[in-house]
């Protein structure tokens, strides 16, 4: 199924009689208010929706703040008020009939049907920088990869090792009317085949067996090579979510040392470690320097311009400002570096991202290693479908499912 198929079974005609208590919500979402919170207050003030028209009003916020460009070209010289961009987006990429009904308009107010554009960016509805950077990162692969990227992603869970396994965890999903299917790359990894989970009111998730994360996440912790015993160090944890897969592997007897530079995100580490049974194994440090630690491994899966996970939220690459790019890579380096010195000799460090920009990837690790010539790259710790000629972990929507990860290993000599 394809981004445009998609949406043609989308229950729109729910929409009926709603086009009016839509408009501020669609006209917010054009304007750059996250399309995420905007769902979130409708459908607080709208509790009496049933399940389609739930859907419905959801997918017409999200459709007219990501397909945005395309509508607009459909509208040609009309003017694009949110109901007419939504009547585009019932008539264009669902293909109802009824669209102009619906949005709340005359059949007169819509302008002809206009050809598919050629444009990738704007058939894709894409700002020109991230078209070029799509081309850029998978060649003739791009308009697979931008299609990827306007579905949205599965959500995807992590059995905590601390707690059960992948079976189990499947087991006491499907009693909880939670189908799932086993992660194709990541052992400890299920995807959700039912619509719409609700995972915090699930008792797998309350009482701590299992997380929500990537499939792709999920591998840049494994790249790691954790062993249970070591002392390993998560570089930028943010909340937390790969350093309980580290300590998962760890276990017991080892030691996951977060750091972050928002100590607000750490704080939050600690709930979340003591509902998987992880609060001794992992400890809280400052913000600064990374102190020396004689550490197993570390990870550093860095600040970056986060395109690799575009398909989590359909409205961000309108909101991302391609100009803040270019100060990215001496921080991801600086970090790394930083990281890296706690490493003895024999220990791995992992540097990670979830972008596709060559000069956040690649760059950064070659700089890395002509910085720092005590370190001998190998492959991370990872299927070898993920894995390039390089040695570098990748992965994309398109190709492997999962968001669009990069990582590069080391070990110190």
């Amino acid at each position: 199924m394809n981004s445009e198929s998609r949406l043609r079974g989308v229950p729109f005609e729910a929409l009926a009689g709603l086009a009016a208590e839509l408009e501020p919500a669609l006209a917010g979402v054009l304007s750059g208010a996250p399309a995420e919170s905007l769902v979130d207050r409708f459908l607080r003030a709208h509790r009496g929706l049933d399940a389609r028209g739930r859907a419905a009003c959801a997918e017409a916020i999200f459709g007219v703040g990501l397909w945005r460009r395309r509508l607009r070209h459909a509208a040609g010289e009309a003017p694009g008020s949110p109901r007419l961009l939504l009547a585009l987006l019932l008539r264009e990429l669902a293909g109802r009939g009824d669209a102009a009904e619906l949005a709340g308009l005359p059949a007169s107010a819509l302008p002809p049907p206009l050809p598919p554009p050629e444009p990738l960016a704007v058939r894709a509805s894409l700002p020109d920088w991230l078209a070029a950077e799509l081309v850029r990162a998978s060649g003739a692969g791009a308009e697979a990869l931008a299609d990827a990227l306007n579905l949205p992603g599965p959500v995807a869970l992590r059995a905590n090792r601390l707690r059960c396994d992948r079976t189990a965890l499947a087991s006491a999903l499907a009693a909880e009317g939670v189908p799932t299917r086993p992660s194709s790359l990541a052992p400890d990894g299920l995807v959700v085949t039912s619509p719409r989970v609700n995972v915090r009111g699930l008792a797998a998730w309350r009482d701590g067996r299992c997380e929500v994360q990537d499939e792709g996440s999920q591998l840049l912790a494994l790249a790691l090579g954790a062993r249970r015993g070591d002392r390993v160090l998560d570089r930028c944890a943010g909340a937390g979510g790969k350093t309980l897969a580290l300590a998962g592997a760890v276990g017991p007897d080892g030691r996951v040392f977060a750091s972050d530079a928002d100590e607000s995100r750490l704080r939050r580490l600690s709930e979340r470690a003591a509902r998987a049974g992880a609060t001794g194994m992992v400890e809280r440090l400052g913000p600064g320097p990374t102190p020396s630690l004689q550490l197993d491994g570390a990870l550093v899966d860095a600040p970056c311009s986060e395109l690799g996970p575009l398909r989590r939220g359909p409205d961000l690459r309108w909101r991302i400002d391609p100009a803040g790019f270019a100060a990215l890579p001496p921080l991801q380096l600086s970090l790394l570096r930083d990281a890296a010195s706690g490493v003895r000799r024999g220990g791995r460090l992992v540097y990670a991202t979830c972008t596709f920009r060559r000069e956040e990837n690649e760059a950064v690790a070659l700089a890395f290693e002509a910085a720092e010539p005590g370190w001998l790259r190998v492959a991370p710790a990872a299927p070898a479908e993920v894995l390039d000629a390089n040695g570098f972990l990748r992965t994309f929507p398109h190709r492997h499912g999962t968001d669009g990860f990069f990582a590069a290993a080391w070990v110190r000599t």
